[in-house]
């Protein structure tokens, strides 16, 4: 796949200094990825839980200027502090001109971004609480919470997020179906080709199918730049799909 040629929003970062919290240095990675250029307009983290891929998508989100619930770089606000200090020690080097745009979609907290738009949305005039217009301009018309975890998820993607923009999703497949995962693969195809740029971490293989996209797996032991075919994401996955009543077997009747 030929991506529109240009320099990408965010090309390096880089993990510097002495850590605040000593568990950081035992996830691993913050231990086997020091260091990273970006090559591709779409990037994906993948690994196990644990290995802390949502950490790094969440420190280099942070320090990208986004808030650390999710959102905009222009939402400031703080329901429960939960993030790690790990943007503290991220270098990161962006292009000249910057992107127009952005997003941290953070699965876990993305109810408190959806009540914080409901607050952006309401004014109060005279004692009479009234719209100010602003998901009715931005979101589609119709509050987060109106919606379907999903459909929430569908319609973030499908008004917020815009041409020449850097973004950040922390697990999107949490929320969506197969057939709404497609859909979503079919946003983040054309946001590219209008010089956006992703930055993923996914237990999904379908997210991960993405043409000529950058995927760098996480293990207990490794970073590394790998190809879609060989992610344990992919592997076990087809495994399973091609002979469930073998592997259901093998797992129900295992004396482990």
């Amino acid at each position: 796949m030929d991506f529109i040629s240009r320099n990408l929003f965010l090309s390096r970062f880089s993990i510097i200094g002495d850590l605040d919290e000593a568990y950081l240095s035992s996830v691993p990675a913050v231990k086997y990825l020091r260091e990273h250029y970006f090559e591709s307009p779409v990037t994906f983290f993948c690994g196990e839980n644990g290995t802390g891929k949502s950490t790094l998508l969440e420190a280099l989100a942070i320090a990208s200027g986004f808030n650390a619930e999710g959102g905009t770089r222009n939402m400031n606000f703080a329901t429960r502090e939960s993030h790690s200090t790990l943007h503290k020690n991220i270098n990161i080097t962006r292009s000249i001109p910057f992107a127009k745009d952005g997003y941290f979609l953070r699965a876990e907290s993305f109810y408190n971004v959806a009540t914080e738009l409901d607050r952006l949305d309401r004014i109060s005039i005279f004692g009479e609480t009234t719209s100010t217009g602003f998901i009715e301009a931005n979101y589609g018309g119709k509050s987060m919470h109106g919606q379907s975890h999903g459909e929430s998820f569908m319609s973030l993607v499908k008004y917020r997020f815009r041409k020449n923009g850097l973004f950040f999703l922390d697990e999107p497949e949490s929320a969506l179906s197969p057939t709404s995962q497609m859909s979503l693969l079919c946003k983040i195809h054309e946001l590219v080709n209008s010089g956006s740029q992703f930055v993923i971490a996914t237990h999904s293989p379908i997210l991960m199918s993405y043409p000529a996209s950058e995927i760098i797996e996480i293990t207990s032991r490794s970073a590394s730049v790998v190809h879609y075919k060989e992610t344990e994401n992919y592997t076990v996955t087809r495994c399973f799909l091609d002979n469930p009543e073998k592997m259901l077997y093998s797992l129900l009747n295992s004396d482990s």
